[in-house]
């Protein structure tokens, strides 16, 4: 049995929740998110919550059936309150500013980064060393902020690069004479 699929998702005041024809979406303040159901779950609409049960005893509906209500969770949650990853810059000359719908980095390259955001995502840059990412779609906004880290993962030896706020970078000795 699992814990996290036995509970049931409440919906809070403001947000709606449709399904139809295998597609479960989510109406609420910050937007509409949608979620492909499978088939293996059964998904119910009660007064104000949303329940998530296998529909039927085979292994792949129980593997499915605690992420499946996680999912859901991240839609209600995503349409109310919305996510955010912040990303901090460590290094002498690395910076980052947002400029229109591009993020342009300095990484010490002999080129500057320039991403793209997204749809749906909003990115600021409060100062030059820390980067926000804000939306409604929590994939998205990992899936972004892993792009961003990729081009210069914190190096363990002086810390550079860049890292998620909260991030513990374990740190080696350097040579010894």
């Amino acid at each position: 049995m699992s814990r996290i699929g036995k509970r049931p998702v409440p919906v809070p005041a403001g947000v709606t929740a449709t399904i139809d024809r295998g597609i479960m979406s989510v109406k609420g303040p910050k937007g509409t998110l949608t979620l492909t159901m499978r088939d293996e779950i059964s998904y119910g609409l009660e007064d104000g919550s949303i329940s998530v049960q296998p529909a039927n005893a085979t292994k792949a509906a129980r593997a499915f059936w605690g992420m499946q209500r996680t999912l859901v969770q991240n839609l209600v949650t995503g349409v109310t309150d919305g996510f955010t990853k912040t990303l901090e810059i460590t290094g002498v000359g690395y910076r980052a500013n947002i400029q229109g719908r591009k993020l342009k980095l300095q990484l010490g390259y002999s080129h500057d980064v320039d991403i793209e955001v997204p749809e749906g995502i909003e990115v600021k840059t409060p100062d030059q060393t820390t980067i926000e990412i804000s939306g409604s779609d929590k994939q998205k906004v990992g899936q972004l902020a892993a792009e961003i880290r990729r081009w210069r993962k914190p190096e363990p030896y002086k810390g550079k690069g860049i890292k998620y706020r909260g991030e513990f970078i374990f740190r080696k000795e350097g040579k010894k004479k």
